[in-house]
């Protein structure tokens, strides 16, 4: 994002995506009594590790700075613990996306994508994997296909499958909390699913960069380790910490009103000219939106919506089609301050078609 950007969005008061902070606001997520911590010990990161533990059902948890870390980390363990290298994952995993091949450069593991990257993976995908992987990566939900879940009886059998070669089940569970919502189950139900989990903290529930990796005590242990190898144990890891359980407190009981305005947004702006709803309706709380216009014209949309009324969209992204785009929508606060008509008319200008009634 370009500097001009950077000040675009900064001067908007009101946002159609996320929860809309602003640096004082994120500031103010860290109380002043918060507990220090030394080098990630003790204080608010052992508060928070123990409450991730006990919200997920599982024995122990580790903060760590980045999910990039936390993944590699946790699939280095389950790999040389199985003498396997090969990470089975759905094609568009951040891992396979996102990582610039950190996995296999920085650990050695073969990543294998797995199935249609423009469906979820089902269990009936792995029937045409032989080799015995170290580890499945399940995302839940799939976030760069809008947010869409698997049935919950598949990726229950998507892990059975996985066990029964003796591989461990991990969830990339970036936006489980969202998950949750979408399941209509706690998050402890969808972990138990899982020999480890991993969670962040600043998508959907808008604190402060971190996450958190979840599972038996030995290998959170070495996960521990692994994040002083790979340079995420700063000395003091407070900050992000106590913003993580502020946010988690706060806004893990509004997952399920959240997916309700994800289904109020889908409403609002489905019949409007080349405008296609991603899933719908949406599964989870975030969705995309097609929209039958090219880059440019997006991005000079979105900077006007931005310099003229305030509103801040994001860019939407090109598509393999020249003539579309995605704007990906997940909510938050913003967006549920947010009248349906504002989320209208904010859409049809994005899609070239002006105050569309």
């Amino acid at each position: 994002m370009d500097d001009d950007l950077i000040a675009l969005r900064a001067s908007c008061d009101r946002s159609l995506s996320g929860h809309g902070e602003r640096a004082a606001d994120l500031l103010a997520t860290v109380p002043a009594d918060t507990a220090l911590d030394r080098y990630g010990e003790g204080g608010v990161v052992a508060d928070l590790e123990a409450e991730v533990a006990g919200l997920l059902g599982l024995p122990a948890a580790v903060y760590l700075p980045s999910g990039v870390m936390a993944q590699q980390a946790v699939l280095r363990v389950h790999a040389d613990r199985r003498g396997r290298r090969t990470v089975l994952y759905h094609p568009e995993s951040h891992l396979a996306r996102h990582e610039e091949q950190a996995p296999e450069r920085l650990h050695g593991l073969v990543g294998r994508p797995v199935g249609d990257r423009h469906r979820l993976l089902l269990r009936a995908d792995l029937d045409g994997v032989a080799e015995r992987p170290a580890a499945l990566l399940v995302e839940l939900p799939q976030r760069d296909l809008g947010g869409r879940l698997p049935p919950w009886d598949d990726v229950v059998q998507q892990v059975r499958w996985t066990r029964e070669r003796g591989a461990a089940a991990h969830l990339d569970g970036a936006r489980l909390w969202e998950a949750s919502a979408g399941y209509d189950c706690s998050p402890a139900e969808i972990a138990a699913l899982f020999d480890t989990v991993y969670v962040s903290f600043y998508k959907g529930l808008g604190a402060l960069a971190g996450c958190c990796l979840a599972g038996p005590a030995d290998v959170v242990a070495e996960v521990r380790e692994w994040r002083r190898r790979m340079g995420g144990t700063m000395f003091g890891m407070w900050p992000g910490a106590a913003s993580a359980l502020t946010c988690l407190r706060r806004r893990l009981p509004l997952m399920p009103s959240y997916l309700q305005r994800a289904r109020e947004v889908a409403d609002a702006v489905r019949d409007l000219p080349g405008v296609t709803v991603v899933p719908d309706p949406p599964q989870t709380p975030m969705l995309h939106l097609l929209l039958r216009t090219t880059p440019d014209a997006a991005a000079t949309a979105a900077r006007a919506l931005a310099a003229e009324q305030g509103v801040w969209t994001g860019l939407p992204a090109p598509t393999g089609d020249p003539g579309a785009v995605r704007l990906e929508v997940s909510m938050g606060d913003a967006t549920m301050a947010l009248a349906d008509d504002e989320v209208r008319s904010a859409v049809a200008a994005l899609g070239g078609w002006g105050g569309a009634p």
